[in-house]
């Protein structure tokens, strides 16, 4: 005798992997469009660098014997940075003779990637015909100052960036949780920018701002900054791609700077951004798997997507392997531990003087905590760990959620982020 047909679950982005929860009567599940994967990246790639809007093509900008520098992004992100740049390092010996690539890695403030992670992340052939430099922002011997930009911005970028006779940014683009999107002027800063350039962008006026927020650009006074740190030292040509849920590549777009990242932003928001009728009692998120869940700092992009449809005083639960800890690196774990409640955190952060790196993803995560209840399943960090980051571990993902939706009684709405920040739901109206 066999059973029944098997109760419906939802598939969770986790780690290289998935976990399996309950799909609840009435959830409502929110993924990406799904856009097919070109099945030529290569191609589209070479079409993008000989065709690009409004710039010249690359060949056309390259010259013999050429200082080269390439923004790609670190081993936190998903950018398919081996297949662009076998193809941009085509073009350009194909173009010309005795180049000199630097591939600058634009950690932003976090850790550089070791060597092994930079062979995965880059490829033999590219290692052996670049040089690779992480950026680090603390270096001050690293960087150099192009005065006030902006709204008194202080910009110091990595000395290799403005110094290259031709600069390339290339990144990938979706929606970001207070710089509107990614890619694009992210590529030049934060990605390549010095701590106390960091610092500013993400200080707490600007992240605190209602217009610091996932899809919008316009009036955002973080991307309205990065902009005009970019357009200081900018890049001669940009190329972006948009990515699908596997990370394969869906669109290409390369051009001048600002005009690229208009159009991937729309095919991006096109994409990404979801409509959600009502707010919810239960939304389960994930941080989109590796590599953007490596580590908590970065699984609070994930919390901020569910944050934008979960009503107050509901419950977040999250999957996020957090292979990488906290991470050891960086401040985090100082901020986190520097006020008792997410009330405290957020007063901290505002008050005069206060200045630390790292507050900026602290404060986003204060703000979630203030209106829900946050539940965390993972197997990097100890349960201990999880509490002083002011979360609830949880070791039973389905039974997490399950608990969640009794909790709320019945007619409990329940809505599910399978791809956490790669798909942004807000509320219908």
């Amino acid at each position: 005798m066999t059973g029944g047909p098997a109760a419906p679950v939802v598939p969770l982005a986790y780690g290289r992997g998935t976990v399996d929860v309950p799909l609840h009567d009435g959830g409502l599940v929110v993924t990406p469009r799904d856009d097919p994967a070109l099945p030529d990246p290569a191609a589209a790639l070479r079409r993008a660098l000989r065709d690009p809007l409004g710039a010249a093509p690359l060949a056309a900008q390259v010259r013999d014997g050429m200082t080269i520098a390439v923004s790609v992004c670190d081993g936190t992100r998903a950018q398919p940075r081996q297949e662009v740049l076998e193809v941009l390092l085509a073009e350009i010996d194909a173009a010309a003779r005795g180049c000199e690539v630097v591939v600058l890695v634009a950690t932003g403030t976090h850790r550089g990637n070791t060597p092994e992670e930079l062979l995965a992340m880059l490829g033999p052939a590219v290692l052996d015909r670049c040089e690779v430099v992480n950026h680090d922002a603390r270096d001050r011997a690293s960087l150099t100052s192009l005065g006030t930009v902006g709204d008194g911005v202080p910009l110091e970028l990595n000395s290799r960036w403005p110094a290259a006779d031709l600069r390339i940014t290339t990144g990938f683009v979706e929606p970001h949780f207070f710089a509107g999107f990614s890619g694009g002027p992210k590529m030049v800063a934060p990605g390549l920018a010095g701590l106390d350039t960091v610092m500013v962008l993400h200080d707490a006026a600007r992240i605190g701002s209602p217009l610091a927020t996932w899809g919008v650009i316009e009036e955002n006074p973080v991307h309205r900054d990065i902009r005009a740190c970019a357009a200081a030292a900018p890049p001669d040509l940009a190329l972006d791609v948009l990515l699908d849920r596997t990370k394969r590549i869906t669109a290409v777009v390369c051009g001048e700077l600002f005009a690229m990242h208009a159009r991937a932003c729309e095919l991006a928001r096109a994409a990404a951004m979801r409509a959600v009728p009502h707010p919810m009692d239960v939304v389960v998120t994930t941080n989109s798997g590796f590599p953007l869940d490596q580590n908590l700092y970065q699984a609070v992009k994930g919390m901020a997507a569910a944050e934008r449809v979960v009503r107050p005083g509901g419950t977040v639960v999250v999957a996020a392997e957090c292979a990488d800890g906290l991470p050891a690196h960086g401040s985090f774990a100082e901020v986190l531990g520097a006020a008792p409640d997410p009330a405290g955190l957020l007063q901290l952060i505002s008050s005069p003087g206060f200045r630390v790196p790292d507050q900026w993803q602290v404060q986003v995560l204060a703000r979630v905590l203030a209106k829900a209840d946050v539940q965390l399943y993972c197997s990097g960090l100890p349960p201990e760990e999880v509490r002083a980051a002011h979360l609830v571990p949880v070791d039973d993902l389905a039974g997490a959620v399950d608990d969640a939706v009794r909790r709320h009684g019945p007619g409990a709405r329940v809505c599910y982020l399978p791809e956490g920040p790669q798909t942004i739901p807000y509320l219908a109206g």
